[in-house]
C-alpha cells in the first residue's frame, strides 16, 4: 500500500520529530573505522551567553552540509558540537541585567559572582543547544564540550603550565589596552580604531610649544622628543628644560627619537610612557621613568594634585581651562581628524595603561604556524586571504592573556599572602563591606578566611613571587583572580574537543579535515589554534579552513540594534521552514564574501521545498493508480525506454558529478543552484510533462510502458532526494519516508549516488 503525503508540506509539523528519529536512532554518532579516513568538523562553539544569530546559522548550514555528504558516501564523518564559555562577552551581558535589577557586580564576591554568572549561562546553553538541533544539524551530542568542562580546564592548565615551564609565559608590567568601563585588558587584535575629530591643543613647554590631544596625561610626563633628523630642534637634544604646569614647575629631557613626525604639531612632543604606546616603547628605548597618572576606574589619581578623582574627559575640559587662565594654551585646532582605540563590546575609549599581566611569547609558535600555510599542509579557502593571514601572523606581538573578569578559567597561579605582604586585596568582609588594602594591612583587620571567602580581586607587584599549580600548594594561598582570555582557552578546541593527549578520537579524528568559520577570526581564534596544535601535538589542528562572509542586514549594513536592522532567524524558521532558510542562505553565498541576508531566496526555497513535495505526491498519486509492483531501475532496462527517459536520466548523471565536483572544491552555492535547476527546470517543467500522456493516456500505454516510466520517475526522485538532502535535510528525509524504496534505512544514512555515462 502506497502512503500519501499531506496535501501542503508543514515544516514544523514534522522537524522536531525527524530530528528526534535521527538522534536517537545514532546516525549522529560515527563508528571508529581503522581502514577508513574519517571527515571531521567541529562546531565553532556559539557563546552560551545569549540566542544564536543568523551568522550561526549560515555557519552550521555550511558544516552539516558537508558532514551529511561525507557520511552519506561512507565515510565516518564526525561533526562535533559545544559552546563557548566567552568570558568577558557573558559577563558584560550579566552584569546588564545586574543593572536593570539596580545591582553590581562589585557587591558581590568572587565566588558568589561566578555562581550567578553560571545560572545564568546554563539557561542560555540550554536554549543554544535547542536552537543547535532546530537546525538539523547532525551532530554528535555524545561528544559534546562545554569550554569549562572539566576536561577542558585540565588540558588548558596543562598547556599553560608546559609553556610556563618551555619559558613561553612570563609575567610582566606592560602597557596594556585597558577599558576602564569593561574593566579589563584587551589584546591588540580585539581592539578597533575609530577616526574622530578632537582638539588639537598647542601648550607651552618651557622654550618649546607642542601639540597634544591629552593634555590631562601631562602629570605624568617623564620626557619630549624631536626627531633626530629635524635641523630646529637638533641643537636641543640630550639638554633639560623647565617646564611651567599647573601643579609647580618640573624639569624634563629633550630625547631624539626617530618615531616623532616632525611635521605633526610643531614637531615636539611630550612623552608619557605610562599612557600612550608609543611613549612607553620610547621611554624603553630611552631609560625614561614610568609614571601611571590614571587609574583602573579612569580617574586621575593622587599623582594629579587638585584633578585627582576627576574623569579623564571631565579632566580634560578643566586642565585646559586651567591652561588657558595662566596663558599656557597658545591655540587650539578645533578640526585635527585622527584614529582612538576603542574595545571592541563596547566601543568605549581604551586607555593605555601599565598592569602587571600574563604574556605568551609568540615568536618561536608563529613561526611554525605560518610555514603549515605555506607549505600547503593547511589551506585558506578563498586562498587570498593567505596573505591577510600572514600580515596578521607579523602583527602579533607577545600575547596578553589574563583578563580583569570573573567568569572564564582562572588563572592557576597562586600568592602567598605572607611572602608578598604589599599585593593589594579587595574583598568584602563578613559585614558585607568592600575593602582594598594591602595583604599586610587586611591582615591585621581580618582573618585569612575572611579575605580567602570574600576576595574580589588580587593584584600582586611584578616582583610578587607565585607558584604555578592546579591545586592549592598550601596554606595562606590565593589564587591570581585574572582569568585566561578567552581565545586563549578556545585556542585549544581541537584538543579538547577531540580528547588530547590520548584517547581514541584524538589518535583517529585528529588532525580535523575542515575548519569552517567566519573570516573575521582568523586572526583571533584560527592562528592560535594552528599555533596551539602545533605546539602541544606537532600536527597543524586541521586541513583546510573555509572562511564563510558576514550575513548583514537586509540594507547591507552591520547589523545593530540601534540601526533596528537585527534579523531574527526564529521568525523566518517559523514562517518558512529550517531547509528554506538554510538553503536561502548557501546558495546567497561566496566564499570569504559578506552578504545581505537573502530574503527572496529563503522565500524561493520555501517555494522549491512546495514544489519537491509536490512532485512527490504526483509519482505516489501515480503508483497508487497503478496498483502493481514496479521494479526498481537499472541500467539494464533499456527495452522500450524513451528519449526522455534518457534525456533525463543523463542529465541526472550530470548532475550527480556537477554537485560531487563543486562540493569537493567547497563551491556549495553553485552546487545548491545546480539542483535547483535541474529539480525544478529539468525534472518537474519538462520531463514531467512530457511522460502525462504516457500516464494519462491509459487505453494506449501498456503495462510494460507504465512500469518502465513509473520506475524512472522513482529513481530520478529518489536520487534527487539524496542530492538534496544536505542542502535541506528535512523536505527530503520526511518524503523519502514515505516513498517505496529497495532499503529501509532513513535518507541520512542511505549511499550517495554515483554519476556515470550514459
Amino acid at each position: 500500500m502506497v502512503k500519501m503525503l499531506d496535501k501542503v508540506f508543514k515544516p514544523a509539523e514534522v522537524e522536531e520529530k525527524i530530528y528526534q528519529m535521527w538522534e536517537e536512532g545514532g546516525y549522529f554518532t560515527p563508528k571508529i573505522d581503522p581502514l577508513k579516513k574519517p571527515f571531521t568538523i567541529l562546531l565553532p562553539p556559539p557563546n552560551a551567553s545569549g540566542k544564536m544569530h543568523v551568522g550561526n546559522i549560515f555557519m552550521i548550514a555550511l558544516e552539516d552540509l558537508m558532514i551529511r555528504w561525507h557520511r552519506m558516501k561512507g565515510e565516518p564523518a564526525l561533526y562535533v558540537p559545544g559552546t563557548d564559555h566567552a568570558g568577558f562577552e557573558t559577563q558584560i551581558t550579566f552584569e546588564r541585567e545586574l543593572k536593570k535589577d539596580g545591582k553590581s557586580r562589585f557587591q558581590f564576591d568572587r565566588q558568589t559572582l561566578y555562581k550567578h554568572i553560571q545560572e545564568f549561562v546554563q539557561k542560555n546553553q540550554q536554549l543554544v543547544n535547542s536552537q543547535i538541533r532546530r537546525l538539523g544539524a547532525s551532530v554528535d551530542w555524545t561528544r559534546y564540550r562545554f569550554t569549562l568542562d572539566p576536561q577542558v580546564l585540565q588540558t588548558v592548565f596543562s598547556t599553560f603550565k608546559k609553556m610556563y615551564e618551555d619559558g613561553l609565559v612570563y609575567r610582566s608590567n606592560y602597557l596594556v589596552n585597558y577599558c576602564p568601563v569593561c574593566g579589563t585588558t584587551f589584546a591588540d587584535l580585539e581592539v578597533l580604531h575609530e577616526e574622530r575629530v578632537d582638539p588639537l591643543y598647542y601648550i607651552k613647554y618651557g622654550p618649546f610649544s607642542l601639540a597634544t590631544v591629552r593634555p590631562e596625561t601631562k602629570f605624568g610626563d617623564t620626557a619630549v622628543a624631536v626627531n633626530p633628523k629635524d635641523k630646529r630642534y637638533k641643537d636641543w637634544i640630550g639638554k633639560e628644560i623647565e617646564v611651567e604646569g599647573l601643579l609647580g614647575k618640573f624639569r624634563l629631557k629633550v630625547i631624539g627619537d626617530s618615531f616623532v613626525d616632525p611635521k605633526f604639531g610643531t614637531g615636539v612632543v611630550k612623552i608619557t610612557p605610562a599612557h600612550d604606546k608609543n611613549d612607553f616603547e620610547a621611554g624603553r628605548r630611552h631609560n625614561l621613568a614610568v609614571i601611571p597618572t590614571i587609574d583602573l576606574h579612569g580617574r586621575l589619581n593622587e599623582k594629579c594634585g587638585k584633578y585627582a578623582g576627576l574623569k579623564v574627559k571631565e579632566a580634560r575640559k578643566i586642565i585646559v581651562e586651567d591652561l588657558k587662565s595662566v596663558g599656557l594654551l597658545e591655540k587650539v585646532d578645533e578640526t585635527y581628524t585622527h584614529n582612538v582605540t576603542v574595545c571592541y563590546k563596547g566601543g568605549h575609549d581604551i586607555e593605555p595603561t601599565i598592569l602587571p599581566n600574563w604574556f605568551v611569547k609568540v615568536a618561536s609558535l608563529k613561526e611554525p604556524a605560518v610555514e603549515v600555510v605555506k607549505n600547503g599542509k593547511v589551506k585558506i579557502l578563498p586562498k587570498r586571504f593567505e596573505k591577510t593571514y600572514y600580515r596578521w601572523m607579523e602583527q602579533m606581538y607577545d600575547w596578553p592573556i589574563s583578563r580583569q573578569v570573573v567568569w572564564g578559567i582562572r588563572i592557576p597561579v597562586w600568592y602567598n599572602v605572607l611572602e608578598n605582604p604589599e599585593m593589594q586585596v579587595e574583598f568584602l568582609d563578613k559585614d558585607g563591606a568592600r575593602v582594598t588594602a594591602t595583604a599586610v594591612d587586611a591582615l591585621r583587620d581580618h582573618t585569612f578566611g575572611e579575605i580567602e571567602s570574600g576576595l574580589q580581586r588580587i593584584s600582586a607587584p611584578i616582583k610578587a613571587v607565585f607558584k604555578v599549580a592546579l591545586e592549592k600548594p598550601g596554606e595562606n594561598f590565593l589564587q591570581e583572580t585574572d582569568t585566561f582570555d578567552t581565545w586563549f582557552s578556545s585556542g585549544q578546541w581541537p584538543l579538547v574537543t577531540m580528547g588530547y593527549p590520548d584517547s581514541e578520537d584524538f589518535k583517529y579524528f585528529y588532525p580535523t579535515s575542515v575548519l569552517e568559520t567566519g573570516w573575521e577570526i582568523l586572526r583571533f581564534w584560527v592562528s592560535r589554534m594552528i599555533m596551539f596544535g602545533l605546539y602541544r601535538t606537532g600536527e597543524a589542528p586541521f586541513e583546510t579552513v573555509y572562511l564563510h562572509g558576514l550575513v548583514r542586514a537586509l540594507d547591507g549594513r552591520k547589523m545593530s540594534k540601534s540601526l533596528g536592522n537585527i534579523i531574527e532567524p526564529d521568525s523566518y524558521i517559523a514562517q518558512y521552514g529550517v531547509d528554506a532558510l538554510r538553503m536561502g542562505l548557501v546558495v546567497g553565498s561566496a566564499a570569504g564574501k559578506d552578504l545581505p541576508f537573502p530574503r527572496d531566496k529563503v522565500i524561493g526555497f520555501r517555494n522549491f521545498g512546495n514544489k519537491l513535495w509536490n512532485i512527490a505526491r504526483f509519482v505516489l498519486g501515480e503508483y497508487e493508480k497503478f496498483g502493481k509492483e514496479v521494479p526498481f531501475y537499472s541500467t539494464e532496462m533499456s527495452a522500450g525506454i524513451k528519449l526522455e527517459d534518457k534525456e533525463i536520466i543523463k542529465s541526472l548523471n550530470s548532475t550527480i558529478n556537477m554537485v560531487d565536483g563543486n562540493l569537493k572544491k567547497f563551491r556549495f552555492a553553485k552546487a545548491g543552484e545546480g539542483l535547483y535547476q535541474f529539480v525544478w527546470h529539468e525534472f518537474a517543467d519538462v520531463y514531467l510533462e512530457k511522460i502525462k500522456p504516457r500516464l494519462y493516456e491509459e487505453t494506449k500505454i501498456s503495462d510494460e510502458d507504465r512500469v518502465l516510466v513509473l520506475s524512472v520517475l522513482r529513481h530520478i526522485l529518489l536520487t534527487s532526494l539524496k542530492l538534496l538532502h544536505p542542502f535541506m535535510p528535512f523536505v527530503t528525509e520526511a518524503i523519502w519516508q514515505q516513498l517505496p524504496r529497495k532499503h529501509n534505512e532513513p535518507l541520512i544514512i542511505s549511499a550517495w549516488p554515483k554519476g556515470s555515462r550514459n
